[in-house]
């Protein structure tokens, strides 16, 4: 429980169902006193959200528990996030906290309290596949809310012991339950900000983090031509336009940051747009394995318009994804989902542009 209205409304419609319901609220890091007890907090994170949490609770009859994650969450969220950026690629923390944290740390936590389940708010949807005994996960009926692109890294173990019993409806039909079930929630501010950098301010957080990388180098274009400096490469993501410094006929765009270089390659919007990438570290859901080339829907981050593409596999945990048509800036570290209509088919984090 988060202390939004979509756990907490998860939450109600089980004990109706009449579920045996336990409210479990994660304590995965630290803001500041001030920031986090703020009534306009856009993070799932802090004081507030666990004291929202705790009233919900208190207002269903259930139990409520705060279990502390933060070395976990530190180990393995934080740290990729900060390594991913000093190499000049950009990470989705969110996915990484559900497949090391909420799926994996606290699902094993809850079976060792003989939990059955571990329900969450996610906008969508687990079924089971007679036919080719799989657990699928499919979009969420309210397909702006739809969160399955942050869901593709579950595995069937994880995906069998998981209820998401918002998924069947859209956001304005979970606010109006949840003033229906009377909770104190049913107005609160969605959560979107990443949980542990206040304000969105990722370049004051990693510079807090990791000062060393904070040091100027060349921006160039396409053929490798020093055009300016820049004051370090994680104030810049792949197609960024402002904030250069540059001087130029035409509006520059970042196509590219080299890490081991500490540079920035930039040029024309044209050159953003590409065809085909890699992608590692897979994770199929609705097959066991890509074993030939298959076509599929792909979005390469969680606004992106899903694309027509083939997928190839080049390995045991590799595969090319080739579009269609172009996309606009591929960004490596950003997650790749594949999908078969509403059906989540898997995904992979991707590695490069080709």
């Amino acid at each position: 429980m988060s202390g939004g209205v979509d756990s907490s409304v998860a939450a109600a419609l089980l004990k109706e169902q009449g579920y045996d319901v336990v409210g479990v609220t994660m304590n995965l890091y630290s803001l500041p006193k001030d920031y986090c007890r703020s009534e306009n907090l856009k993070s799932c994170c802090g004081w507030k959200a666990t004291e929202d949490a705790h009233q919900v609770a208190l207002s269903l009859g259930i139990s409520h528990y705060v279990v502390d994650f933060r070395k976990h969450f530190e180990k393995s969220v934080i740290t990729d996030f900060c390594e991913e950026y000093a190499q000049g690629r950009t990470p989705n923390p969110c996915i990484r906290c559900n497949q090391h944290i909420k799926f994996d740390v606290l699902l094993k936590k809850m079976r060792a309290l003989d939990a059955d389940y571990l329900a969450t708010g996610h906008h969508a949807r687990i079924e089971y596949d007679e036919q080719n005994t799989r657990y699928i996960l499919k979009k969420g009926k309210d397909r702006e809310k739809d969160q399955s692109y942050f869901l593709y890294p579950l595995t069937q173990k994880q995906l069998s012991r998981t209820l998401m019993p918002v998924g069947d409806f859209t956001k304005d039909d979970v606010r109006k339950k949840a003033k229906a079930f009377g909770l104190p929630v049913a107005e609160r501010p969605e959560s979107q900000e990443i949980c542990f950098v206040p304000d969105n301010d990722y370049a004051g957080f990693l510079q807090s983090r990791i000062p060393e990388v904070f040091h100027p180098g060349p921006v160039v274009d396409s053929e490798n031509r020093t055009l300016a400096q820049h004051k370090g490469i994680l104030h810049y993501t792949i197609g960024q336009r402002r904030g250069m410094g540059i001087s130029a006929p035409h509006p520059l765009y970042v196509l590219s940051i080299l890490g081991d270089k500490n540079t920035i390659v930039v040029g024309s919007e044209k050159e953003l747009y590409g065809k085909t990438l890699l992608a590692s570290e897979l994770n199929m859901i609705s097959l066991e394995k890509i074993t030939k080339p298959l076509k599929i829907r792909a979005r390469i981050r969680y606004k992106h318009k899903e694309a027509e593409a083939l997928v190839t596999p080049l390995d045991s945990d590799k595969v090319r994804v080739e579009f269609e048509r172009s996309q606009r800036a591929i960004t490596p570290g950003q997650s790749v989902v594949f999908y078969d209509g509403d059906t989540v088919v898997g995904g992979g984090i991707i590695d490069k542009t080709c």
